[in-house]
């Protein structure tokens, strides 16, 4: 069926309600043909045909393309389905089938949001999956190989990937503007109240993607950071070494288990007289400040802030980590302008003050950041989530067990 056939009214408002269905079905042809099918037929099933002759049988083809089958089963139906809806329109064909608007709030409903959830909840891992396997010669021949057929038409392997991502937020878009140009009253709530409910569907995915983002970082730093004994901490604390086992440990590895990676990334840390590299954890309760331990000697080329984390972590790399935590309600900032950054010698750099609940200064960090928006963005965090841990505090606290509290050791 062509667009002329299509369009067949005389009446201008029924004309652009046609033209606005006809954008939905040709834009879901496109998202079908060019980016799911191509997936499917280029990439997954050359991998398997591969994996049946005992190459890269290793590849989790699920943590790649996740729920790929069902997303084209789903918009195959869906494209079926409209076009025989459309067709009953024009009266091309008899039958009591659905209407328009029943249509799409079952295909919705149903199918369609559901189906892109299950994906868009992949989508991080996969990408990091992807990333962890491009350094092997053997996947990356077959990306490129997969990459260079025709129906790519130039697009790479993480550009089809985050297509089913880009077809849900316009989702909405489309469905607004088939209801802007309904005739009917009735049609257009109903059409607006879907495009809310997929509104809705995005940003509950967009949390649980961010919560499970961040569960899978907390647990995997959760076994990457060293806590330094108070004895190897601060070396006026003499404790015989007949007298440590007195000293309870206390298990600081819990200590972010619930807690939520709010911002991460590496900053240079002034140290006496010189500068070292560290790596800092912003949570919603306190600041880790954290020295990079290497197990072996790596590359230390700049990456992404969510990729460096990612790939130190993969690489086995600790986080030993430097004094105590901070808690953001004990945390002062300080802005280095640019005459004393630059007299200091010191450009793009604040200093974090750690204050005791007497208010008295136990700690001060000179940190400096690769620009200043960098450092902005830094103090801006920091500000923000203790303007948050203070609102929270203000309100009534629960009822705790004495014995559950713990004072800073150097209180």
């Amino acid at each position: 069926m062509r667009c002329s056939d299509f369009l067949v009214t005389s009446d201008p408002q029924l004309l652009k309600r046609q033209e606005a269905i006809w954008e939905l079905f040709t834009s879901e042809c496109v998202y079908f043909l060019d980016q799911l099918m191509v997936l499917k037929e280029v990439f997954l099933v050359m991998l398997l045909n591969l994996q049946q002759k005992n190459c890269l049988s290793d590849i989790d083809s699920w943590r790649l393309f996740a729920n790929l089958n069902e997303l084209c089963l789903v918009s195959s139906s869906f494209l079926k389905n409209l076009l025989r809806v459309i067709k009953q329109m024009l009266e091309v064909t008899q039958g009591d089938g659905p209407t328009l608007l029943e249509l799409l709030r079952k295909a919705f409903q149903e199918s369609i949001c559901p189906c892109l959830e299950k994906y868009c909840l992949n989508y991080t891992s996969a990408l990091l999956y992807l990333y962890n396997l491009m350094p092997r010669e053997d996947f990356r021949s077959y990306v490129k190989w997969c990459e260079r057929s025709e129906h790519c038409r130039r697009l790479q392997l993480r550009d089809l990937l985050v297509a089913p991502l880009q077809r849900l937020t316009r989702y909405p878009l489309l469905l607004r503007n088939v209801a802007k140009k309904s005739p009917s009253a009735e049609e257009t709530r109903g059409l607006l109240s879907i495009a809310e409910q997929v509104d809705v569907s995005i940003c509950d995915l967009e949390g649980k993607v961010k919560w499970l983002d961040n569960y899978r970082k907390v647990k995997q730093l959760r076994d990457a950071l060293v806590w330094i004994p108070v004895w190897e901490r601060d070396k006026r604390t003499l404790i015989p070494e007949s007298l440590k086992h007195l000293l309870k440990a206390v298990t600081l590895e819990n200590l972010i288990s619930h807690r939520s990676l709010l911002h991460e990334g590496r900053l240079v840390l002034t140290e006496n007289t010189k500068q070292i590299d560290v790596y800092l954890f912003l949570f919603d309760e306190f600041l880790l400040i954290t020295k990079i331990k290497r197990n072996k000697k790596q590359n230390t080329l700049r990456l992404q802030q969510n990729q460096e984390l990612d790939q130190l972590l993969k690489e086995g790399c600790t986080f030993t980590v430097l004094d105590q935590p901070i808690s953001l309600d004990r945390l002062q900032l300080r802005n280095i302008d640019q005459l004393n950054a630059s007299t200091s010698g010191l450009p793009n750099s604040f200093i974090i003050m750690h204050h005791n609940r007497y208010q008295q200064c136990i700690g001060a960090f000179i940190l400096q950041a690769t620009s200043e928006s960098a450092k902005r963005e830094w103090m801006s965090k920091i500000e923000g989530a203790s303007t948050a841990l203070l609102k929270l505090d203000s309100q009534p606290p629960p009822v705790k067990s004495s014995s559950l509290w713990l004072e800073s050791s150097q209180i």
